[in-house]
C-alpha cells in the first residue's frame, strides 16, 4: 500500500514537472520574442478585438475582474485563507498557500524590473505606473487562483466539485487577464507571460508541497 502510495505521488510530481518546464519554456519563448519586438502585430491585433468591444456595462465588468487580480484583493485574501486553513490545522498548507502567493509577488516585480517593459499608449481606461511585463494581475491571479484549484483538486471528495471548483478558478483566471486588456494597461503578451511565470512557480510550489508532505508520511 505504502509503495503504491509512493508510486503516484511520484508519477503525480513528475506531471507536475512536466508542466513546470512547458510554463518556463513558453516564458522564455515570449520574452525572448518581446525583447526583439516580434510581438506587435500579435498585441495589435487582440487589443484591437477585446477594445472593440467597449461598453459602459462591459467596462463594469471589467474593473470588477481586475479589481480580483488586485494587489489589494490577494493580499487580503490570501491572508484570510491562510488564517482559515491554519485555523483547520492545516499548517503545511497554509504555508505553501501564502508563500506561494507572497513570494509569488516578490517574483514579479523582479520580472518587471528586469524586462522594463513600458505599457501600451493606446486607449487606457484606467491609470497604472510600473512596468509592464508580465502581468503581475495575471500572474499573481494564476498563482492564488491555481493554488486554490490545487487545493479543490486535493481535498474535495465529489468529482462534481472538484470539476466545478478547477473551472471557476480557471474562468477568474482568464477573465482577469481580458480585463487587463480591455482596460488598456496591458499587451496580450503581458498577460500571456504572466501567466507563464505563475504557472512556473506555482508549478514549484506545488512540487516542494508535495515533497514535503511525502517526506513528513515516511
Amino acid at each position: 500500500m505504502e509503495k503504491n502510495a509512493a508510486k503516484q505521488n511520484l508519477l503525480f510530481l513528475l506531471y507536475v514537472f512536466l508542466i513546470f518546464c512547458f510554463f518556463i519554456i513558453s516564458f522564455i519563448l515570449i520574452a525572448n520574442e518581446m525583447s526583439r519586438n516580434k510581438l506587435a502585430a500579435f498585441d495589435n491585433q487582440v487589443i484591437g478585438a477585446v477594445q472593440s468591444q467597449i461598453s459602459p456595462v462591459l467596462t463594469d465588468v471589467m474593473l470588477t475582474f481586475t479589481f480580483l487580480g488586485s494587489v489589494k484583493w490577494l493580499t487580503f485574501a490570501v491572508l484570510a485563507g491562510t488564517l482559515f486553513l491554519f485555523i483547520k490545522r492545516k499548517w503545511s498548507l497554509g504555508i505553501f498557500f501564502v508563500l506561494s502567493s507572497g513570494v509569488g509577488s516578490l517574483f514579479n516585480v523582479l520580472l518587471k524590473n528586469i524586462f522594463k517593459r513600458q505599457r501600451p499608449d493606446l486607449h487606457r481606461l484606467i491609470t497604472e505606473t510600473s512596468y509592464s511585463f508580465p502581468s503581475g494581475h495575471s500572474m499573481g491571479s494564476f498563482i492564488f487562483y491555481g493554488a486554490i484549484a490545487y487545493i479543490i483538486l486535493h481535498y474535495a471528495r465529489k468529482k462534481s466539485a472538484k470539476t466545478f471548483g478547477i473551472v471557476l478558478m480557471a474562468l477568474f483566471i482568464l477573465f482577469i487577464g481580458i480585463s487587463r486588456i480591455y482596460l488598456g494597461v496591458h499587451y496580450p503578451s503581458d498577460v500571456v507571460g504572466g501567466y507563464t511565470a505563475g504557472g512556473a512557480w506555482l508549478s514549484i510550489c506545488i512540487i516542494g508541497f508535495r515533497y514535503y508532505e511525502h517526506r513528513r508520511k515516511l
